[in-house]
């Protein structure tokens, strides 16, 4: 989407360098027809009356040329004083580093794929993002509030100073190359269009939302979200949950977040090149080697088989809930993917 300031100043500037042309014809077309130069000895005389580099005359002027000289300098100081001007003023608003940040910007923009786009900063989205971040996932945040962006801009984290439900903004987010878009802004009715705007941009990309009432989350299913999470439900069943197991809630904080503990729980896709393709998994080495426990297994055709038994197959595409050390999860990672885990590792299903 184009920025109005910079189309603005773009047609300023190029107004100038017309001018500019048009001045140099005019002095060019006056000294060849007051004072008969030759056009390359006009040209000369234009360019060093211009910019007062003080060179000789080609030849001695009379009056006419003279006072036609007197009228192109002072063309010439306007001009120049103009221009002056308007670029002081440029620098005093400080529009032009403006515009560098934002090129700056777009510039890594284009060379995003596979990213989350956040829609919305508030509490949910510093969040997620926080969380997409300590796992090394790109992430860029779609928000327009001056206060915000500010923050954004101070934490470093890569943002796009536009309205999320305008779908040049999303456009220019990498909408077409993402691998995510997460709608969570205030405004259920902007979630919803949102969505909407995203799945007919991008069939393929993965779209999860927030919902702030029940009847919203069959909207925004049927605009194309692929997850709708209502965080009053939510926390309202966390809460119940708390009450009548804590034991076991604490623990599948502490597990999911993977802080305070060395035990974490993480989702692991299998690659078409790992050893573990048609092995069972009783020898795949997965306990043993790495002291992981495989809790489910989520085949590639979305069948969920929990607790799965030492004698199970392993396939390419299998996506392996385990639970284990962070530190045996990232060994384990560096075997499947040659880096640590958790990673970013596209598992198609």
């Amino acid at each position: 989407m184009k920025d109005p300031w910079l189309t603005h100043t773009g047609r300023h500037i190029a107004l100038l360098v017309v001018l500019m042309l048009l001045l140099v014809g005019y002095g060019t077309a006056g000294f060849f027809l007051v004072s008969h130069y030759t056009p390359v000895e006009a040209l000369y005389m234009t360019v060093i009356t211009l910019s007062t580099v003080g060179y000789g005359e080609v030849r001695p002027l009379d009056e006419n040329g003279r006072l036609f000289a007197v009228t192109l300098i002072l063309m010439g100081a306007i001009f120049v004083a103009y221009n002056l001007a308007y670029f002081t003023q440029l620098l005093m608003d400080g529009n032009l580093l403006e515009v560098y940040r934002r090129r700056k910007l777009r510039k890594k923009l284009d060379q995003l794929s596979e990213h989350y786009i956040i829609c919305g900063y508030g509490q949910m989205g510093q969040i997620i993002v926080q969380e997409l971040l300590r796992h090394n996932l790109p992430v860029v945040v779609v928000e327009s509030n001056d206060s915000v962006v500010f923050k954004l801009r101070e934490k470093g984290i890569l943002y796009l100073d536009e309205d999320a439900t305008e779908e040049e903004s999303l456009l220019a987010a990498g909408i077409m190359r993402a691998r995510g878009l997460i709608s969570v802004v205030s405004k259920d009715t902007d979630n919803v269009f949102i969505v909407l705007t995203a799945r007919d941009l991008n069939r393929n990309v993965q779209i999860f939302a927030r919902a702030g009432a029940p009847e919203i989350e069959k909207r925004l299913f049927k605009a194309g979200a692929d997850r709708v999470v209502s965080p009053f439900s939510l926390g309202a069943t966390r809460i119940a949950h708390n009450v009548i197991r804590p034991t076991v809630t604490d623990f599948l904080e502490l597990a999911l977040s993977g802080e305070g503990m060395e035990l974490s729980m993480e989702e692991i896709c299998i690659p078409p090149e790992a050893d573990l393709v048609g092995k069972q998994l009783m020898r795949s080495g997965i306990r043993s080697d790495f002291n992981l426990i495989v809790v489910a297994i989520k085949r590639r055709d979305g069948k969920m088989i929990y607790n799965p038994s030492p004698q199970e197959v392993l396939h390419e595409g299998d996506i392996l809930v385990t639970i284990g050390p962070q530190e045996n999860l990232s060994r384990f990672g560096g075997i499947l993917y040659g880096c640590s885990y958790p990673t970013i590792k596209p598992c198609k299903s």
